[in-house]
């Protein structure tokens, strides 16, 4: 039997925000939620199991892009003041 989870057990699993999730949705790159009804939303257990254990094998295998690291030198508040060296 297929198991389902809905919108807060799916948060419990994956630490994204729900535009975010949405966003990968219509990308294609997180599991598709369905309707059970009209205003029952849920993802199939096995399927977000699944893109979790793929994850995992990707940022493993250094294959995830990350975020690059950002200039704090371009901050238009609060600039880093570097110290005045002798």
């Amino acid at each position: 039997m297929r198991r389902t989870i809905r919108r807060h057990q799916l948060r419990e699993m994956v630490p994204l925000a729900d535009t975010t999730i949405y966003d990968m949705e219509q990308r294609g790159e997180f599991p598709q939620r369905f309707y059970l009804t009209s205003r029952c939303v849920v993802w199939d257990l096995s399927e977000v199991e699944a893109w979790l254990e793929e994850r995992r094998r990707a940022s493993r295998a250094k294959l995830v892009k990350r975020a690059p690291i950002p200039d704090v030198q371009l901050r238009k508040s609060r600039p880093i003041k570097h110290p005045v060296r002798a």
